[in-house]
């Protein structure tokens, strides 16, 4: 899409051509390749699973890496659709730099449906409630030692809650809520595209208006996802706060996508004109705010569970620390907090562009690693119990196959748009001459 050049008097100047590079489109094509490739390395490692250690359950844990890689790229596309209403209610100039990407990561959202479906269909073999349907199915069960006394109890209590219709029908309610959000932030922001800059206090108020409770409702709709999606896959576990844990944990990841695509996109035009190290900067203090908010959050929930020492609450934790998984934990701590902290600690690395996108690499891998550590110990054969077969190795597997198509998707609604909004009041400070710092 090309505009007239834009001149601001003693400024930069954007070009005349605003649409996304060339490159973009390799994006897509490795994308693609990297998909089908690991696709075709997860069902063969799930075959070799299966086949020569049966027990270790290799179709059941490709099963358990799509929920990862669900929840990976369903961060990106829902957490980018909230980024950009809290950008529209706070302003700023990153706006003017992460809108584009934000947009088209929340209209990757079809993409995630379809990915959806995959646990729709098997939802026997991940949630252990889907199998059974009254409270003598449980009783029979508890019999015959499938499930414990504390399993019986919390499934025939959270029945009506957790059954295999309402699993369908709050993700349906939640997906057509998304997608309300989404089409109209992108009817919006292309009448405003349209309109003059004169109208910017109209259009800035109407997104606003609409924004504003948009992000409640992201809260609200993210929340019940996640609980159906990843908290009842252990049916005895319940915290306040796990809702809020994936929000800050969507911030994280969606803040280091970003900052990745902003970077890779300033080796040419527009984005090397508008991308100054002041906002390159201003982003990665952003990040870092979002790193330890995530560990506070985080380190509360087990401190308060910790110190409370009840016997309801504290097994969820022992499931992730004993057997083995006290490896895990811990280089969770480290590769999700302590590396992002200290790296993200210095000014120079959030204003040297190679340093800061190695630093947002490491942090998508971190949250992946950490979704794993989340998800695995559900299961009975899992937890407590961390042992090495093919099936753990399709968590690598399966989530790169996922996120490599999602990536691809992703690029091709980047080049359906123009990536600088050239009736945005942060415009023309953005191309002023950058001043000198000591």
């Amino acid at each position: 899409m090309a505009h007239e050049s834009h001149n601001v008097t003693g400024a930069r100047t954007l070009p005349a051509d605003l649409s996304a590079p060339a490159f973009v489109d390799g994006w897509q094509t490795r994308g693609l390749l990297v998909g089908a490739v690991f696709s075709v390395i997860a069902v063969i490692l799930a075959f070799l699973g299966q086949t020569l250690d049966p027990e270790h359950l290799g179709w059941d844990h490709l099963l358990r890496a799509w929920v990862l890689g669900l929840m990976l790229t369903f961060g990106w596309c829902v957490g980018g659709l909230a980024l950009l209403m809290v950008q529209y209610c706070s302003g700023g100039k990153w706006g003017l730099l992460l809108r584009r990407p934000l947009e088209a990561m929340s209209r990757t959202l079809p993409l995630i449906f379809i990915y959806w479906l995959v646990p729709v269909i098997f939802i026997k073999k991940l949630y252990l409630w889907a199998n059974f349907k009254s409270d003598s199915d449980t009783a029979a069960a508890l019999k015959s030692g499938l499930i414990d006394e504390a399993q019986k109890h919390c499934i025939d209590f959270k029945r009506p809650m957790l059954n295999p219709e309402m699993f369908v029908i709050v993700g349906l309610i939640c997906f057509v809520i998304w997608f309300f959000y989404m089409w109209r932030l992108q009817s919006m922001a292309r009448r405003r595209d349209a309109d003059t800059i004169e109208n910017t206090p109209y259009w800035i108020k109407k997104f606003e208006n609409f924004s504003g409770p948009g992000i409640v409702v992201y809260a609200l709709t993210m929340t019940a996802a996640v609980i159906y999606w990843v908290m009842s896959m252990d049916v005895t576990w319940f915290s306040s706060v796990y809702g809020l844990l994936f929000l800050v944990g969507q911030g994280y990841s969606v803040l280091a996508f970003s900052i990745i695509v902003s970077i890779a996109l300033s080796k040419a035009e527009p984005f090397k004109t508008i991308l100054r190290q002041t906002e390159q900067h201003d982003l990665g203090k952003l990040t870092f705010a979002f790193v330890m908010l995530n560990i506070y959050l985080a380190f509360s929930q087990f401190l308060i569970i910790w110190s409370g020492n009840l016997p309801e609450e504290i097994p969820w934790y022992l499931d992730r620390i004993r057997g083995h998984w006290g490896v895990i934990i811990t280089l969770d701590f480290i590769f999700h907090w302590l590396i992002p902290f200290s790296m993200l600690l210095s000014r120079d690395i959030k204003r040297n562009k190679k340093r800061l996108t190695r630093v947002c690499q490491w942090m998508i891998f971190a949250k992946a690693f950490d979704l794993f550590w989340l998800i695995e110990p559900n299961y009975k054969d899992a937890a407590r119990n961390l042992h090495f077969s093919f099936g753990i190795l399709e968590y690598a597997a399966v989530p790169v196959a996922m996120a490599s198509f999602w990536v691809a998707f992703f690029s091709l609604q980047l080049k359906s748009r123009a990536l600088v909004q050239v009736n945005d009041p942060h415009l023309a400070e953005i191309l002023e001459p950058e001043h000198a710092h000591a």
